[in-house]
């Protein structure tokens, strides 16, 4: 990880070190000159477009969030403009594991893919960059009731229960969007990874919390329509970043579906285009939508259900007990009690107890290195909760329980917050279950019991991720970094001097001359020229010119299927120019 820049930004600077390990420098020089024009083609199209189909807030809040049209944003720009409105953004390598994706938005920071597209993919990319992220996500942000919406989901999405199928998805639509990026990728290599993310989606078996959550994430912030369903507008950043999808997706052929917790039930495709869209009549739906799901959740439930999920995702979780003690680690078992509910939990592997996110003292993973058990329940002809009873250091104690499970010893320590016990430490312990089985002995040394009348919630992740994790989840390949051959740098020195001769209103006599160069050595390209076509178009000089390289792209686009819409949206906003200082 590139050292910590917090960007002046307060949102940046409040991120734990769990989530500062996926931050990676901008790097803003390694963008090239075609990357700036990528950029300003994308965003000139999306001004001119976008402006009758987007949400209102959309072309105000591109100036909210530190973007314009001509040149990639950097990113304490980005950072200067977005706390003003409570917000920060980073940026990182492509794809980041969803749970940690979805903290990064509870704490009110975007996450910004520091690539950008190629070229050859400059209508859509299946990976993230900078363009989706960016002016994708952020304009919307502007909006007061949205940027809420995505604060809150990220603070539910990072409670998800998720499985290692999960990751396993993760991990190949992350390689196969990496792949795709590559200028020459093998096309068998393409195939094997498609099959591989095809694999891992028809067998992921039960959706995890975290596999529906993500549903809603992409019906919503990802491709969401908002409106009526005869005339939608668009807020989906999947949508707003991609100048084909942008056009296609209003088309009658695209099923327009009212958004309801029924959208859970839809998977999508990341690396195609969705066959329907849902549209919300107002923002406010969303969250409403949210908290029907949210009510299911194991964090909200909590029970024997919750331990259940927690169980079934063999991951780091959190159990947390009516006292407001958190025990955090593996769940491997539980007992129930007659009536189903939780009577001793068990977790194999370092566990830690924390109370409000933050660990204990003296009860981490360096002291409970082999796992932690404790029941659960009421005592048996008590009326008073545990939690609520007077426990004093040095006396012998008999607990018994209405589940059968029993705890003897001698009281070396209690640990309270809030008027309440949350931790009883025995010496000379023994805890039996109701057949008499020996759950802990005294020659096991000090028994650590937790305190609490029920299990109020169980989420994903360590209750104190800073002192658990000293590293979370890393992606296992990195995303690829071109190694730019002589002739294409060739190619960067001329959208250069196109760029400066735009820019600076000066070197207009040897536009001819890099076409020339263009003609002569980069025949593929069709951006420079409809660049340099742009300038004498509105400087409205060299008509010969003009007409030599129109012909050309036409030509080009005749022959070349794939770039017609491309050219033709160019030809439409050289006579049609956006104004560069509407954002």
């Amino acid at each position: 990880m590139d050292s910590f820049n917090d960007f002046n930004n307060p949102q940046v600077s409040a991120l734990p070190k769990h989530l500062r390990q996926y931050i990676v420098g901008q790097h803003y020089e390694h963008y090239t000159p075609i990357d700036q024009a990528v950029w300003r083609y994308v965003m000139r199209q999306n001004y001119s477009y976008l402006k009758d189909v987007a949400y209102y807030p959309y072309i105000p809040g591109l100036e909210k969030a530190g973007l314009t049209i001509e040149h990639i944003p950097h990113l304490q720009e980005m950072n200067d403009a977005l706390g003003k409105i409570d917000w920060g953004a980073v940026t990182v390598d492509g794809f980041i594991p969803p749970a940690a994706f979805m903290e990064y938005q509870a704490y009110r920071v975007l996450v910004i893919a520091a690539d950008i597209r190629q070229l050859k993919h400059i209508e859509y990319t299946p990976a993230p960059d900078i363009i989706h992220e960016s002016a994708g996500h952020a304009p919307i942000i502007a909006d007061s009731d949205y940027q809420r919406y995505l604060s809150y989901f990220g603070s539910i999405g990072a409670k998800a229960m998720f499985s290692a199928q999960d990751y396993e998805l993760y991990e190949a639509i992350r390689a196969l969007s990496i792949l795709k990026e590559m200028p020459d990728a093998d096309p068998d290599e393409i195939k094997k990874a498609e099959d591989q993310v095809a694999y891992c989606q028809q067998n992921m078996g039960e959706p995890s919390e975290m596999a529906l959550l993500s549903r809603l994430h992409w019906w919503t912030v990802e491709y969401g329509l908002i409106g009526t369903l005869e005339n939608p507008k668009i807020y989906g950043a999947g949508l707003l970043s991609s100048i084909g999808e942008s056009v296609t997706c209003m088309k009658p052929e695209v099923k327009k579906l009212w958004y309801t917790s029924e959208a859970v039930n839809y998977p999508y495709d990341i690396t195609r285009p969705q066959q329907q869209l849902f549209v919300t009549p107002c923002f406010q739906n969303l969250v409403d939508v949210l908290e029907q799901f949210a009510d299911k959740m194991a964090f909200r439930v909590g029970g024997a259900y919750g331990l259940q999920k927690a169980i079934e995702s063999n991951n780091t979780c959190t159990v947390v007990y009516s006292s407001g003690l958190q025990v955090s680690g593996t769940l491997t078992n539980f007992l129930k009690d007659d009536k189903g509910q939780p009577a001793f939990i068990n977790l194999q592997g370092p566990a830690a107890l924390a109370y409000s996110g933050k660990q204990l003292d003296g009860h981490g993973k360096d002291y409970h290195t082999d796992g932690y058990s404790s029941p659960v329940g009421k005592l048996n002809g008590v009326s008073t909760p545990l939690e609520y009873l007077y426990i004093k250091e040095g006396e012998l104690m008999a607990l018994h329980f209405e589940s059968g499970i029993s705890v003897m010893g001698r009281v070396i320590g209690v640990i309270r917050e809030n008027n309440r016990n949350l931790l009883i430490s025995f010496t000379d312990c023994t805890v039996l279950n109701r057949k008499g089985t020996h759950l802990f002995e005294p020659a096991w040394g000090v028994y650590d019991m937790a305190v609490g009348e029920s299990i109020v919630s169980v989420y994903s992740g360590a209750a104190d991720k800073n002192t658990f994790e000293e590293t979370g989840y890393r992606p296992r390949i990195s995303t690829y970094h071109p190694i730019h051959s002589e002739k294409t740098r060739q190619l960067h020195r001329l959208y250069q001097r196109v760029r400066r001769c735009r820019e600076e209103n000066f070197g207009h006599e040897r536009l001819a001359y890099t076409w020339e160069q263009l003609k002569l050595q980069h025949r593929d390209d069709w951006l420079c020229p409809l660049e340099i076509l742009e300038i004498l178009s509105a400087k409205n000089i060299e008509p010969e010119l003009v007409k030599e390289i129109t012909a050309y792209l036409a030509d080009k686009a005749q022959k070349q299927p794939e770039l017609k819409k491309l050219i033709g949206d160019g030809f439409y906003l050289i006579k049609h120019p956006v104004e560069q200082t509407a954002v």
